[in-house]
């Protein structure tokens, strides 16, 4: 046994050592066609499908269908719901991934109208009356933590089943 451990532990010393280099290499330059700075995605000037893409696909799915087993709701034919109870319309602006994301406020009011058209992710659940998002309503909203996004939630979900709303965003609510 001591001489397996003898042999482990000269392999191990006998290795290169470069194969362990943890420190970036300071003289290292960035790959040709790469040398400026990535801009911010609030100043890439992204189409809003593209800030969905980057900023909720990546949990709701470029369907928007969600995953259940990831706690994430489906937005697809449902996320205009919110609008149709009181405190819905600021959920949708203060969810984390909303509220934290890096649009900046005209940005984040232009992906919300996006996804509330008809012709949208919202679908047909968006209310008739429903009001576009603004650059300032956003910043106001945006700058209120929401604590307890479980418990919001749930209470919204209560107050849609209270009028009838069918709750079809693949949770078990």
């Amino acid at each position: 046994m001591r001489q397996l451990l003898f042999l482990g532990l000269a392999c191990v010393m006998a290795s290169p050592l470069v194969h362990a280099r943890a420190i970036p290499d300071p003289a290292q330059r960035h790959a040709p066609g790469n040398e400026a700075l990535q801009k911010p995605i609030a100043q890439a000037g992204y189409s809003v499908g593209v800030n969905y893409q980057l900023q909720c696909a990546g949990c709701h799915l470029g369907n928007g269908m969600g995953a259940p087993a990831n706690d994430t709701p489906r937005m697809a034919g449902f996320v205009g719901n919110f609008l149709k109870v009181p405190g819905g319309r600021e959920f949708l602006v203060r969810v984390p991934g909303m509220s934290q994301s890096a649009l900046d406020n005209a940005q984040l009011a232009d992906l919300l109208n996006w996804l509330m058209r008809a012709d949208g992710m919202a679908g047909k659940s968006t209310p008739a009356d429903y009001q576009p998002y603004s650059a300032e309503e956003v910043a106001a909203l945006r700058a209120k933590t929401m604590l307890n996004l479980p418990g919001t939630r749930a209470e919204l979900i209560k107050q849609m089943r209270a009028q009838g709303i069918a709750i079809e965003d693949g949770m078990n609510n």
